[in-house]
């Protein structure tokens, strides 16, 4: 229980069938990923609010499958968010701002932990662009590699030791409106995790308890 807890934070997050990356065209200049990656940040930074539709692939490697799940997910900030899973089946993860909550499937308890924005940011790129950090403070752009029109790769790693965990990321950006299109984590296990956003909307009105926990069937929450 506690190593898949931990697999949906690594993506989460949410990491994925790896990009077929192209090559830049020839005699076109490269895109200068430094200056995407502060617009990006920017673009979110001042935002109050996001939500959108998600279809994210875990390959499960040992196995040789991919699981797959897809729903809607919510972010505010500082340092809140929710995921509600509505495929293959219901669960419930959700950041209040000071602890994550998470319900998974057919489990007669929900699991509590404090947010640490330095480690559990890392770990999901998304998160980070809600909470106080610059995602440059902790990634920086090893390569910018174009894609069809305006879309861009940026591959980012770690600064220092702000993402032991992490390998790598891979951000798929639309740069005419700066949005993050794909999130693909590589973590240093070998595990991946790819994130597919679609339906993107920027300071929607949310129900005041959108990002409060409930609890109706009244199950235990344990800290872990």
């Amino acid at each position: 229980m506690r190593r898949c807890i931990w697999s949906f934070m690594l993506l989460l997050s949410a990491v994925f069938i790896v990009f077929s990356l192209q090559t830049v065209v020839a005699g076109e200049n490269p895109p200068d990923g430094d200056a995407i990656l502060r617009k990006i940040g920017k673009r979110y930074a001042s935002a109050g609010t996001l939500s959108a539709r998600f279809h994210q692939d875990v390959p499960l490697q040992n196995l040789g499958i991919v699981r797959k799940a897809s729903g809607k997910v919510y972010f505010g900030r500082p340092l809140k968010m929710r995921w509600d899973y509505e495929a293959p089946e219901a669960q419930m993860f959700l950041a209040d701002g000071e602890y994550f909550y998470f319900h998974p499937a057919g489990s007669p308890e929900v699991i509590r932990r404090k947010i640490d924005e330095k480690s559990i940011g890392g770990k999901i790129p998304l998160l980070l662009l809600f909470g106080k950090e610059d995602i440059s403070a902790m990634f920086q752009v090893e390569e910018a590699i174009l894609r069809d029109g305006p879309l861009v790769v940026l591959r980012l790693i770690p600064r220092g030791d702000g993402a032991p965990d992490i390998r790598r990321v891979d951000l798929l950006v639309d740069t005419k409106n700066n949005l993050i299109l794909e999130v693909h984590l590589f973590d240093r296990l070998g595990g991946e995790n790819h994130l597919y956003l679609s339906d993107i909307r920027f300071d929607s009105v949310l129900p005041a308890d959108t990002f409060r926990f409930r609890n109706p069937s009244g199950m235990p929450v344990v800290d872990g």
